[in-house]
């Protein structure tokens, strides 16, 4: 019963969202899908409660790469980059920026963490050009199957799966599997125990 009332709560999501993904898709042609995506999060950033993540995940399911229909994305979340992608039950917290980034499976996120598209997101090779004139480079970054990135971290670099990013760090380097890391910049603290891997593996 209760997963028939969800796929009825979803389809009416998709129905809400129509506008706005006509919408988004009429900017996109006009100033690029990066663009326009970044504009309607901020738009659907702003309902609160379960509703909004109903209608943030209906939205993000037909703009970005790919949105699992079990990812949660908090309010007042943005994401600048249609090529992300959110994988089965995936949180996000509330005030996250999010780049180009692929976040596996049961990741949880806390608030206003920033996940930018790689560490050379702008040049800054010449000192003749502003900065916001210099091309910058955009990769990927993946947050690992069952991690946990601290509220308030920047993550620049990939993270390892079941790993922990402890709050307000910044991760510069990719983080490897199974430990425990913090600071500015990260750095890998201790490795996580046996018995905190099997535990995390038996609530996946």
């Amino acid at each position: 019963m209760r997963e028939a009332v969800k796929r009825v709560v979803r389809v009416l999501a998709f129905l809400a969202v129509v506008p706005q993904l006509i919408s988004f898709a009429v900017r996109a042609r006009i100033v690029g899908g990066d663009r326009a995506l970044e504009g309607s999060t901020q738009a659907l950033g702003l309902v609160p409660g379960l509703v909004g993540q109903y209608l943030r995940r209906a939205f993000l399911a037909h703009t970005i790469a790919s949105c699992h229909e079990t990812a949660a994305i908090s309010f007042g979340t943005l994401f600048s980059q249609t090529g992300a992608r959110i994988d089965a039950h995936v949180y996000v917290g509330a005030h996250c920026f999010l780049g180009l980034v692929h976040i596996e499976r049961d990741v949880l996120i806390g608030s206003a963490v920033h996940v930018t598209s790689g560490r050379h997101t702008h040049g800054t090779g010449q000192t003749s050009t502003p900065i916001r004139e210099q091309e910058g480079e955009r990769t990927l970054v993946r947050i690992g199957e069952g991690a946990w990135i601290g509220s308030a971290a920047v993550v620049m670099a990939d993270v390892g799966r079941h790993s922990v990013v402890g709050a307000g760090s910044v991760v510069t380097k990719p983080i490897p599997d199974g430990v425990v890391a913090a600071g500015v910049p990260a750095r890998v603290i201790r490795q996580r125990s046996a018995v905190e891997l099997s535990a995390a593996r038996l609530v996946e």
